[in-house]
């Protein structure tokens, strides 16, 4: 998929408190991420995710992908998630589904 240039990235608070959960050593999570995101952007690391969304998958660290909305008409991606791929993650699937509402029966 080819991806436009420019792009706008606008991080949620939810995407930058994961982000802080998986990288150690940053001091302003939000512009890691939107560095980050816009590298993956520019380097055409993008495919259609579920329900509209885009995922753009990391540069330097290939297990990370973050999940973005796109505003074709203002050229904005909001990162609004971000998880790892892989066996290796730094914090394991066990643990963020435990995070998720459950769900009623």
């Amino acid at each position: 998929m080819n991806s436009p240039p420019g792009v706008t990235v606008a991080v949620t608070d939810h995407a930058a408190d994961r982000y802080r959960q998986r990288v150690r050593g940053t001091l302003d999570a939000r512009t890691d991420v939107a560095g980050r995101v816009a590298r993956g952007w520019a380097a055409g690391r993008v495919e259609p995710g579920e329900r509209g969304a885009m995922r753009v998958t990391d540069v330097e660290d290939r297990s990370l992908v973050f999940v973005c909305r796109h505003d074709v008409r203002g050229g904005e991606l909001v990162v609004i998630t971000l998880w790892e791929e892989g066996d290796e993650a730094r914090v394991p699937r066990r643990f963020t589904d435990a995070l998720e509402p459950r769900r009623r029966s």
